[in-house]
């Protein structure tokens, strides 16, 4: 039997864990970020790592450290002997004196070489790609730059960021198996570090649209690459919470077309249908009923 040391944080990693503790590898230890205050009163939340944890009976090897790099943690690790240590979203860099314990795998979440580090999911929809992917690599010093030992690969079409992380999760535990029953016979194949290409973390502002410059088709990307959060909105701080691209052309700002469903608008070189709306500190409303709060309806021009 395999030793695993785990280390991840959000529900992709949890997907991972669930599925290596379904296959009866041995858990030494579970790495995980500290708790975090969540909401208006501030309330401390378990990443999802812990909840599944705590739910699987494994709470008692759940460990919290601020960094990595805190004393005693080497140590720690070091002590388990682990034959693995498997990383998934973890949210900190392992430093060189824990990749050198044992072999760290890490389930990345695109096609690496490409879209090496925080927001490869989000990336890869962002810029129309067709495929995405895992990549389990053998972890070295570099950011996501360590030998490849296998793919799973995937046509994302047209799905959001959260129908693309439920897929890749799923493919990551499986694909985690996998490399962790042929380990011995996979032989690495290293990142041709020209094609790589790199993705920062996802901020809030990133979700802001601008409907006189951005067209419709970009408009869409950051709808699909944002969905759930940050989310996409107008400069007035209006949320377009569901959205579907339209064939129609007009002027920006302009009712192209109505019904029960939503307003078709003119957005620089094309339009958007538009379904569901939140503005500033109001609550979520179908489009139709925002417009006749607004008092205005075919050919009108409709700030947002």
């Amino acid at each position: 039997m395999k030793n695993i040391v785990f280390m991840g944080t959000p529900s992709y990693a949890s997907r991972i864990l669930n599925e290596i503790c379904k296959a009866r590898f041995n858990i030494l230890a579970i790495y995980t970020q500290p708790d975090k205050p969540v909401g208006r009163s501030g309330g401390l939340t378990p990443p999802d790592v812990k909840k599944l944890a705590i739910n699987l009976g494994l709470d008692s090897v759940v460990y919290q450290p601020n960094s990595l790099r805190d004393d005693g943690v080497k140590e720690h690790i070091e002590s388990l002997k682990p034959d693995f240590i498997v990383v998934a979203a973890y949210g900190q860099i392992l430093p060189k004196e824990i990749l050198d314990i044992s072999p760290c795998i890490n389930l990345h979440a695109s096609l690496l070489p490409a879209y090496r580090g925080a927001s490869p999911i989000q990336s890869a929809i962002l810029n129309r790609q067709s495929l995405s992917g895992v990549t389990a690599m053998k972890m070295d010093i570099g950011l996501d730059s360590g030998d490849i030992l296998a793919y799973s690969i995937l046509d994302i079409g047209q799905m959001n960021s959260y129908e693309l992380f439920e897929k890749l999760s799923d493919m990551a535990a499986n694909l985690t198996i996998k490399v962790l029953n042929e380990y011995d016979n996979i032989k690495p194949i290293s990142q041709f570090n020209a094609l790589s290409s790199k993705c920062k973390k996802i901020k809030k502002d990133d979700g802001l649209v601008n409907l006189e410059v951005e067209t419709a088709s970009e408009i869409w990307a950051k709808f699909l690459a944002y969905y759930g959060w940050p989310g996409i909105f107008t400069k007035d701080g209006v949320k377009i919470l569901d959205m579907e691209i339209s064939s129609l052309s007009g002027e920006v700002g302009e009712i192209l077309s109505l019904n029960d469903d939503g307003f078709v608008l003119g957005v620089n070189g094309g339009s958007i249908f538009i379904k569901t709306l939140q503005a500033a500190s109001k609550k979520p409303v179908d489009a139709r009923s925002y417009l006749n709060g607004k008092r205005i309806g075919l050919g009108d021009r409709v700030s947002l």
